[in-house]
């Protein structure tokens, strides 16, 4: 009986070994097929421009992220610059809706933001151990009828009306390829709260020896509509003043 506990107990050690090294795996294979670590690691920014593609709407639109946090996503909307998700390392702000005027976030959405945005770019993978970060394998899945591998990424816990709530996505990795092709995320606060969040990756392509989706489709999960955004320009380490992501006080 005591044998047969030792031995039950050493294979789910084994197994439990054996997943994470294969989690490990499929992310180390992930970036020796985009380019290389040392290039991830060595990149400090990235400016994308694109078009977005809401319904019969096609906006331009400009995204900067830097390796320190700060970040700006810029469209054009009749005319007019509509500004989200701008963070200037402090402040996290954007356009209202409504107005039309720049509008801080509430210090909960500022910190959350912190949480699961410091350190992403230019990806969660990326010596995700020293982050805090948590990715488990769970085996093989079909999505759109391609085999991928999916990983559960575990990061730090964000606040929802000041509790602390889990903060988990699922990475769906294309077995032949190695690049994420879909990722998901329940939406945990607002009027999408407990819908699953679901961005579709696709149209690899080089940018200076790393390789990009140059096609991002994000929605609800098994739901029509949502919208598509794509890159027809991605330039790695620009010049970027710090005047692009301040907050302009006094509009």
């Amino acid at each position: 009986m005591k044998r047969k506990l030792i031995m039950s107990l050493i294979a789910i050690a084994f197994a439990f070994v054996s997943q994470a090294q294969t989690a490990d795996e499929i992310i180390e294979k992930y970036f020796e097929n985009t380019g290389g670590k040392a290039k991830w690691e060595a990149l400090q920014g990235a400016k994308f421009t694109a078009k977005l593609k809401f319904g019969a709407m096609e906006l331009p639109m400009t995204m900067i992220q830097l390796k320190d946090g700060r970040q700006t996503s810029t469209a054009v909307v009749q005319g007019m610059e509509f500004r989200q998700q701008v963070f200037d390392g402090t402040s996290l702000w954007g356009t209202n809706q409504m107005t039309m005027k720049p509008e801080k976030s509430d210090a909960e959405a500022t910190e959350n933001f912190k949480t699961t945005n410091l350190g992403e770019f230019p990806s969660p993978f990326l010596d995700y151990k020293k982050k805090g970060f948590k990715v488990e394998f769970l085996g093989k899945e079909t999505i759109d009828g391609a085999e991928t591998f999916k990983l559960k990424l575990t990061k730090k816990p964000i606040k929802v009306d000041g509790k602390e709530t889990e903060n988990v996505e699922f990475y769906y990795f294309d077995s032949e390829n190695y690049v994420p092709l879909v990722v998901e995320s329940e939406v945990k606060a607002g009027p999408n709260k407990g819908i699953v969040g679901q961005s579709k990756f696709s149209d690899y392509q080089d940018a200076s020896g790393l390789l990009f989706p140059f096609t991002l489709t994000s929605g609800a999960k098994g739901q029509p509509g949502g919208q598509t955004v794509i890159f027809t320009a991605i330039e790695l380490n620009p010049k970027v003043e710090a005047a692009t992501f301040a907050f302009p006080e006094g509009k």
